[in-house]
């Protein structure tokens, strides 16, 4: 559909991150469910955390894991990265 749009903006977050970024800022500024699965979708793919996606939705860990049970999302363990050493 619009695929080489995407590729295009993927080349110019490589050359102007900054241009991308304020783009993206206000598309998930104005449609708060796109970055919502876009995250969910990084989480589903390894690439953060559970901890790392609740706290960019601005939420607890607890009750994303919730969520996600809820929505049939499959919850991994928690990773060196979810837990905190003092």
């Amino acid at each position: 559909m619009i695929s080489w749009a995407v590729e295009e903006l993927k080349k110019l977050s490589e050359i102007q991150p900054e241009i991308v970024e304020s783009a993206l800022q206000r598309l998930w500024k104005e449609e708060p469910h796109i970055y919502k699965s876009i995250v969910i979708s990084a989480y589903v793919d390894e690439k953060i955390s559970l901890s790392k996606a609740a706290e960019l939705l601005g939420i607890t860990r607890i009750e994303l894991e919730k969520e996600f049970k809820e929505k049939g999302i499959p919850v991994r363990s928690l990773s060196r990265k979810d837990v905190v050493f003092y």
